[in-house]
């Protein structure tokens, strides 16, 4: 299981700052985005690769290919705007 940080947008919107997900360890950053497009498809934009940053273990990756597992602290942060 697989929990994820939600953050700003997402966490407002979805009414939850965590999730859990169920889904085959390790898995990369690209599928835990499609799971979640899957399970949420009205924040598929959102949830989008160049869109929503992830951090793992609090470092911020552009990287689809990174390898995530349940021990790993995962973060999702939704485009901000704001001034």
């Amino acid at each position: 299981m697989i929990q994820v940080l939600l953050f700003a947008r997402l966490r407002d919107e979805l009414g939850t700052d965590c999730l859990r997900m169920n889904l085959p360890e390790p898995c990369t950053v690209a599928s835990l985005r499609l799971a979640l497009q899957q399970h949420f498809p009205h924040q598929t934009d959102v949830l989008a690769a160049g869109r929503a940053l992830v951090a793992i273990n609090q470092a911020l990756t552009n990287d689809e290919n990174a390898i995530v597992c349940a021990t790993d602290e995962i973060a999702l942060l939704p485009p901000m705007t704001g001034g």
